[in-house]
């Protein structure tokens, strides 16, 4: 039974893993700018590849094997953290800038005005 329960929460955090893998990249494709987009993926990639990590360490038969997968996972998010700047740093150096809410045009059938902006 205790292996039962064992295989279910591994195949829980594995599953959940996936999950926030699947929603890092609907992020990279539905999110306006550079910089939404960078962060959905390496905060969604870092914490699915944990997730699936840990769901990997409580089958682990070994210590070398338990090793191995902590310091995949450690590289990935010193990998991640590094190409996500890397890449900011880019973007904001040939002067892309953050999105704002009053870039985005009204929806279809969307009858309220846009933002006004200035003094008044």
């Amino acid at each position: 039974m205790a292996d039962s329960i064992m295989d279910g929460v591994r195949l829980l955090l594995i599953t959940a893993g996936v999950a926030f893998f699947i929603i890092g990249s609907i992020g990279l494709i539905r999110f306006p700018d550079v910089y939404t987009r960078i962060h959905a993926l390496t905060k969604a990639d870092n914490l699915g590849l944990g997730l699936i990590v840990i769901g990997l360490l409580l089958g682990a038969g070994s210590l070398a094997t338990s090793a191995k997968l902590v310091l995949i996972w450690l590289l990935t998010l010193v990998a991640s953290a590094s190409a996500g700047y890397l890449v900011a740093r880019a973007a904001r150096r040939r002067g892309v800038k953050p999105w704002q809410a009053k870039d985005t045009p009204p929806a279809k059938g969307d009858d309220t005005p846009p933002p006004q902006s200035g003094g008044h």
